[in-house]
C-alpha cells in the first residue's frame, strides 16, 4: 500500500459560531485519487480548501487540528502559505481562465515564481499542457485568447496552469460539474493518468464518477467523515448504514 501524502488529524472548522467540520481524520495516499462524496453542505469543499489553507482568506474562520503534508503541519505558523499553495494546487468548479492568451495563462504562475521568458519557460508551458492532455489541441494557437476555448478545454487549461508550477498535490473541486459528458470523460481520463505523478483529491457529487476514477473514497455527512477506505470496499461493502443509504440514493 502507498504511504500517506497527507494525514488529517481531528480537524475542526467553524465560521463564527457555526461548526462546518467536526474532528475530521483522514489519510490521503500518495499517487492516488481520493474522492470526497456526500450531500450538499456536508463539508466536502470546506475540507478540500483546508488542504492548501484557502479558508485562511475567509474572515471569522477558526481551525483546530492538524493537516500534515509529508509529516509537516501546514498550519504551523512558520509555514509560508505561498510555497504551500505551489505544492498543493487547486482547480475550481467553473473554468476560470485569465483574459489573456493560452500560453500566458499557463506561464502566469511560472513567471510569478521568477521564471523568465525563453526556452525554459516555453518547455515548461508545453509540458504542463501535455500533462493536461491539451497541447495537441492548442499547439497552433498558443497566442490566441484562452476565452476562445470550449468549456472542457478551458478546464483542462486551468489544470495545466496548476500543473505548470509542479505541485505535489492537485485539488479538484467538482471540476467536471459544469461540463458536457464528452468533456467530463476527458477530464476523468486525465485524472487517472495524473496520479502517476501527482496526488489528487477530488470533490464530486457524481458517485459514478467517484467509482470510475477514485482509488479511495471518503463519505462526508454533517461535517464529519462517516466512512473512508478503498472505493471498491466503500461502494460494495459499506460498513455504516448511512453510507449504504447515501450510495443507494435514499437521501442526498
Amino acid at each position: 500500500m502507498r504511504d500517506s501524502k497527507i494525514s488529517v488529524k481531528k480537524l475542526s472548522l467553524s465560521y463564527g459560531e457555526h461548526p462546518l467540520l467536526r474532528q475530521v481524520s483522514l489519510e490521503i495516499r500518495e499517487n492516488a485519487v481520493t474522492a470526497l462524496i456526500g450531500p450538499s453542505g456536508c463539508g466536502k469543499s470546506t475540507f478540500l480548501k483546508c488542504l492548501n489553507r484557502m479558508n485562511d482568506l475567509v474572515e471569522g474562520v477558526r481551525i483546530q487540528g492538524q493537516v500534515l503534508l509529508d509529516g509537516e503541519d501546514i498550519y504551523d505558523e512558520r509555514v509560508d502559505v505561498t510555497s504551500l499553495r505551489r505544492r498543493v494546487g487547486m482547480v475550481f468548479q467553473s473554468p476560470a481562465p485569465f483574459p489573456m492568451s493560452i500560453f500566458d495563462n499557463v506561464a502566469y504562475g511560472l513567471r510569478l515564481h521568477g521564471m523568465k521568458g525563453g526556452g525554459r519557460l516555453e518547455e515548461a508551458v508545453e509540458q504542463a499542457l501535455r500533462d493536461a492532455a491539451l497541447f495537441d489541441e492548442v499547439k497552433d494557437r498558443l497566442k490566441k485568447p484562452a476565452l476562445g476555448l470550449s468549456g472542457g478545454q478551458q478546464q483542462r487549461l486551468c489544470i495545466a496552469r496548476a500543473l505548470a508550477v509542479e505541485p505535489e498535490v492537485l485539488l479538484l473541486d467538482e471540476a467536471t460539474s459544469a461540463l458536457d459528458p464528452v468533456s467530463t470523460l476527458k477530464i476523468e481520463e486525465l485524472m487517472k493518468s495524473l496520479r502517476k505523478k501527482y496526488t489528487l483529491v477530488i470533490v464530486t457529487h457524481n458517485m459514478q464518477q467517484a467509482a470510475r476514477v477514485a482509488d479511495d473514497t471518503a463519505f462526508f455527512l454533517g461535517g464529519e467523515v462517516v466512512e473512508s477506505g478503498s472505493t471498491d470496499s466503500l461502494f460494495c461493502r459499506p460498513r455504516d448504514r448511512r453510507t449504504e443509504s447515501y450510495i443507494g440514493g435514499r437521501f442526498g
